[in-house]
């Protein structure tokens, strides 16, 4: 068992849950399954479920199409199979204000699973729209703040915001940031003193770090040198093996400790047999496990996160503990919800991750129910 943190594990637990809740955590020696609990399964690693902050779709839906509860259901199952207890659905560039759809799906969702939404754009810059359809991307203007703040003022999740903070008016982000918003900068070409000055009025962190984004150059940190160095930022990557290369995974999380969360950026494919979707008119297909268009841009990601996991300890060298947290406890330190998830703990909702020696996900269990297992009190 993995305690959260990034601390080392405990050998040979048993976790208890009754209601939902962890009611006790012991060594399994001396103890008598199916006389002092009811056993329901066993598992290599047990880990603080994990928590996924960017998930366009998956099981064969796409947030952006049908913005509805019957939607989310099928991603939140779909993205159980990597792992994923939590979510911020994903509400990409999309024309006008049909963002709006997004909002209402995301508040009449009733569960656990979803924690907030994120809407990524359309407010970015068209000098890195990356997949996102350009004709769409646009600046933020007063009734958009004013739409916003409303919604964040009754919404009882979280709302994450991916902009460009370099066409963003500060007085919108200071507005923005009153209201609870969590800004993060994503395709963006934002020099380092823009975002530095971003981060002064509420900028928090950094959307797929790496990617659609202002590089390191030798006069100036970009949105990467930043996100880096500047410790009021925290930023997502999506290790998938094609995104980022395992150096720079390494770098990121060697200086972005506690600050680096792993996001899987996934879309329709992951969860289904679907081999191809559109976005924003652009044929999207899967190849070799890439998601790109017929230029080679890419498409999201094909990814559960506990394979993202698996590249952070294979190929990265970043220890299992520290990997599970990027997953896990830093996300939930991100929407503010350190309190509640992202530790195994007595007293605090049972959210769990379990998984196999190889890292790959076998079931999750969010309140009383887990996949793959049968709910009630129970011991893990």
């Amino acid at each position: 068992m993995f305690p959260g943190g990034g601390a080392a594990p405990l050998q040979g637990r048993i976790i208890t849950i009754s209601n939902g809740v962890i009611t006790d955590i012991m060594p399994a020696e001396g103890i008598r399954p199916g006389r002092d609990f009811q056993p329901v399964r066993h598992f290599d690693i047990v880990a603080p479920g994990f928590i996924d902050l960017q998930i366009n779709g998956a099981g064969g839906v796409m947030f952006n199409d049908t913005p509805d509860t019957a939607t989310l259901a099928r991603m939140v199952s779909a993205a159980r199979r990597g792992g994923t207890c939590h979510l911020l659905p994903t509400f990409i560039t999309a024309p006008g204000t049909g963002y709006t759809a997004a909002l209402d799906a995301v508040a009449a969702w009733d569960g656990p699973e979803i924690l907030g939404v994120h809407l990524e754009g359309p407010f970015l810059s068209s000098a890195k729209p990356g997949i996102h359809p350009r004709e769409a991307i646009r600046r933020m203007n007063d009734d958009d703040v004013a739409r916003l703040t409303a919604f964040a003022e009754v919404f009882s999740g979280r709302l994450l915001l991916t902009l460009a903070p370099e066409e963003a008016n500060p007085a919108h982000l200071e507005r923005l940031n009153a209201a609870g918003i969590i800004l993060f900068a994503g395709h963006s070409q934002a020099t380092g003193s823009q975002i530095a000055e971003a981060a002064e009025v509420g900028l928090r962190g950094v959307t797929h770090l790496f990617n659609a984004c202002s590089q390191i150059s030798a006069r100036d940190p970009g949105v990467v040198g930043m996100a880096l160095t500047d410790s009021r930022l925290v930023a997502g990557i999506i290790a998938d093996g094609h995104h980022v290369d395992p150096d720079n995974l390494a770098l990121a999380a060697g200086m972005m400790a506690g600050r680096l969360c792993l996001v899987s950026d996934t879309m329709p494919t992951f969860g289904s047999a679907m081999e191809a979707f559109s976005i924003g008119g652009r044929q999207v297909r899967l190849v070799d496990g890439r998601l790109q268009a017929e230029d080679g841009t890419l498409g999201g990601a094909h990814l559960g996160l506990d394979e993202a996991v698996r590249t952070m300890v294979l190929q990265a060298g970043v220890s299992l503990a520290a990997a599970l947290d990027m997953a896990s406890g830093v996300p939930a330190g991100i929407l503010g919800l350190q309190d509640r998830y992202g530790r195994i703990e007595v007293g605090r909702p049972a959210s769990l991750t379990c998984l196999d020696d190889s890292l790959a996900s076998k079931a999750v269990l969010v309140d009383r129910k887990m996949s793959g297992g049968e709910g009630g009190d129970a011991g893990v």
